[in-house]
């Protein structure tokens, strides 16, 4: 096959006329793996090269491009795929797709807690973890890894240094068992097999992306490689810490070069990422980034709404479908069930079924010790668990039409193969790296400087240690997520830092009731006319509307019965097009009670 001509950077060429091990620092959009093609089809077509892509659905991508470029020598893998041929095949192993839950940790080492309530699953949680953090580790033995090391948290720290002996023992027996093949294996306990088994490779060159989020166990089979090694990555795209992902840009002996032209985004969105970047000279040394944006794209086709959270992306998925009555088709990028469940297990079902005091059908174990929405509410309040908090927001939000919104969410959702039909693709930030959209709204869950200065200020005010990785980590998840957009980028106004200036491609989107992240605006709340609209039956004017804030306090006792007068309101706003975020504040009632009423009137249809 005849290989394109490619017009490249002075970066670019130097780093293909490296003969050496390297690292590849590349900044968002900068074609790294134009590059790394490049690179591959500058070397002897009979050199035999090794490229590690992050994922499956980045190792496909790549597959398809060097195969496009007539590159037949470049074998693709993910360091998943690479490891399950070495150590599944032909073993005796059973694979866990899906992990284990704290309950099943649980009950498969028979724990038993204190007296405390939920100690046992407190427990499970933390050997769970500590079985993740060795084994994405480059130690040979449990023994060698300090877990407490990992916990940042002052209640939790208490908790695991009382209880380091059990979850130590109990993170080697629940090891042992996926040893002896007595429980099944997960994909991180081969990818450790692989490691320990110190692999030779048979490979000239091998080619490691996303450098900046391997983990320590893949970094060690790497470095030890014969091969010439080239790791790629942006330092700042760090976003797997919580998976014990370590930077191995920084971490490998090797001389850096640097991609830092952007052919994704223009100028000002550059812009932007470098400021939001450089909200890290708060955290301490911090040498600032040069982006260069050089993206020219005028094409609006694809949308995306990118969220930090999986439940902070469905609620505003819930959101738009419901307030944009004509959408047709939408994406959600990943699984779409996997939105409706939390880390461990949760899902918005099992809250609901507490939140109907229906004990006999909620699934999870944690939640089903539960007895009460309050006690959810305390659990929530002494864990900080975000993931709990953010579903009992949409149960508080639409109640019994959950399950209705759902199907409807799924009823819109399109398959891969119709994914342009999609009006608009919904996605977290993890899911949506290594992808990018023409716009790009982002949902209101991410870090702002506000908040990383609070944080900041009341640590120095208490005189307790902060967490930098981690913020480091929340300010480069805000980083990939502005810059996933080629075109143009609606973001909350707290996002933006103080006196970056809008601009064609920059929507800044300001607190306001009457706003939301796709730049509507509320009908309801700013109509000023009279009018008249006949219903059969009855007859009904709309009289001039109230401010907010006498609407919140007319409408305070949002569960009284419906009157005539309201149902006729309700039906013209309804038919008038009105959100039912607007509908719902207008009244002084939630979404979900808006919705329940508008099917009693036989008026809402999915």
């Amino acid at each position: 096959m005849e290989r394109k001509e490619v017009k490249l950077t002075e970066e670019q060429k130097v780093i293909i006329a490296c003969t050496g091990d390297m690292v590849v620092n590349a900044v968002a959009g900068s074609g790294k793996t134009s590059t790394m093609i490049a690179y591959a089809a500058s070397r002897p077509a009979s050199a035999k090269i090794l490229y590690l892509a992050f994922n499956k659905s980045v190792k496909l991508e790549a597959a398809r491009r060097f195969a496009e470029s007539g590159l037949t020598n470049v074998t693709v893998e993910t360091a998943h795929s690479l490891a399950y041929r070495h150590i599944m095949r032909g073993s005796a192993y059973q694979l866990s797709t899906q992990g284990y839950k704290t309950h099943q940790v649980a009950e498969m080492l028979a724990l038993s807690g204190d007296g405390a309530k939920h100690t046992e699953f407190i427990i499970a949680n933390h050997i769970n973890k500590f079985v993740t953090f060795f084994c994405n580790s480059d130690k040979s033995k449990v023994q060698d890894l300090n877990y407490l090391d990992t916990v940042k948290e002052t209640n939790a720290k208490k908790f695991v240094h009382s209880f380091y002996r059990v979850i130590e023992e109990g993170t080697r027996r629940f090891l042992a068992r996926m040893d002896k093949g007595e429980i099944e294996i997960t994909h991180d306990f081969y990818l450790k097999k692989f490691q320990l088994s110190c692999p030779q490779l048979i490979y000239d060159y091998i080619l490691f992306d996303e450098g900046q989020d391997a983990s320590a166990a893949m970094l060690d089979v790497f470095l030890k490689q014969q091969a010439i090694k080239v790791i790629v990555g942006d330092t700042h795209q760090q976003i797997y810490g919580w998976r014990f992902a370590i930077n191995s840009l920084s971490k490998a002996p090797y001389s850096a070069l640097h991609l830092s032209a952007s052919f994704r985004f223009p100028p000002d969105i550059a812009g932007l990422a470098m400021a939001v970047l450089g909200w890290k000279d708060k955290l301490g040394e911090y040498k600032p980034v040069a982006i260069t944006g050089k993206g020219k794209t005028t094409k609006t086709a694809t949308k995306a709404t990118i969220g930090r959270t999986n439940l902070g992306l469905l609620l505003n998925a819930i959101n738009y479908i419901t307030d944009n009555r004509k959408v047709k088709h939408i994406y959600f990028e990943g699984n779409i069930n996997s939105y409706t469940y939390a880390d461990e297990g949760a899902s918005l079902y099992d809250v609901l079924s507490l939140y109907n005091n229906n004990h006999d059908r909620i699934r999870d174990k944690l939640i089903g010790t539960m007895q009460s929405i309050d006690e959810l509410e305390e659990y929530i309040e002494s864990t900080e668990d975000a993931q709990l908090g953010m579903m009992l927001e949409i149960v508080n939000e639409y109640g019994n039409e959950i399950p209705r919104i759902l199907q409807n969410l799924k009823n819109l959702h399109t398959g891969d193969e119709d994914r342009s039909k999609a009006e608009m693709v919904f996605s977290t930030v993890h899911r949506a790296k290594g992808m990018e959209y023409d716009t790009v709204h982002l949902v209101n869950d991410f870090i702002t400087e506000q908040k990383l200065d609070r944080i900041l200020k009341e640590a120095a005010a208490a005189k307790e240690p902060v967490d930098k990785s981690k913020l480091n980590e929340e300010i480069n998840l805000l980083y990939v997520a502005v810059t996933r957009a080629r075109h143009k980028i609606y973001i909350p106004d707290s996002f933006v830092p103080a006196d970056f200036p809008a601009s064609a491609h920059i929507i800044k989107l300001r607190k306001d009731p009457r706003e939301n992240i796709y730049g509507q605006s509320s009908k309801v709340l700013t109509r000023t006319t009279t009018v008249k609209k006949t219903i059969p039956g009855r007859t009904f004017v709309k009289e001039k509307s109230y401010p907010l804030e006498k609407k919140r306090e007319e409408n305070k006792e949002a569960y009284k019965p419906w009157t005539a007068a309201q149902d006729d309101e309700l039906i013209y706003l309804y038919e008038t097009e009105n959100s039912l975020y607007d509908m719902a504040t207008h009244f002084g009632r939630t979404r979900g009670a808006i919705i329940s009423r508008l099917r009693k009137l036989g008026y809402y249809t999915e």
